[in-house]
């Protein structure tokens, strides 16, 4: 059996929700990824294009800083990733996550929480920041989480 980690980035707590039901259901150790300066209401406004969270979005280079470095990466064969959908991708946050560790030959499957839109373009901009990894679209999971259908998803991989 391989030993799995629910690594997440949740601005709202919406994330947050469905990183600890899938955690739970998976039987998987959890690891919140932090900024290090965390997001305020008026830097999530999607609305206002010079707010921090457009502007990172903007700019497919931006890498904002996480709070840490201490997730025991290698201790994991499999990896899901979740964050909420920005702009039909990941966060940049989720890019600074995945080049801050060596993930090679680890499984990373993505979850996300979205407002409407799928994973867009994620998976291939994601692969760019982990390339020696095998990184797959998972599930969208909103709403309410039944653990019966969180616990399948996780035993596919």
């Amino acid at each position: 059996m391989s030993k799995k980690l629910v690594a997440y980035f949740s601005a709202t707590g919406t994330t947050a929700d469905a990183a600890k039901a899938l955690a739970s259901a998976a039987g998987a150790d959890i690891y919140e990824i932090k900024p290090k300066v965390p997001y305020t209401k008026d830097d999530l406004n999607w609305r206002n294009l010079k707010s921090r969270s457009s502007l990172e979005m903007k700019n497919k280079s931006s890498r904002p800083e996480t709070e840490d470095t201490n997730a025991d990466i290698a201790k994991y064969d499999t990896i899901f990733v979740g964050f909420p959908v920005w702009w039909y991708v990941a966060p940049t946050i989720i890019n600074t996550f995945l080049e801050s560790y060596d993930f090679s030959g680890k499984k990373i499957v993505l979850f996300a929480t979205s407002g409407g839109s799928g994973f867009g373009r994620a998976v291939e901009y994601l692969q760019k920041s982990a390339p020696k990894a095998e990184i797959i679209e998972g599930e969208i999971l909103n709403g309410r989480l039944d653990t019966v259908k969180l616990k399948a998803f996780a035993d596919k991989f």
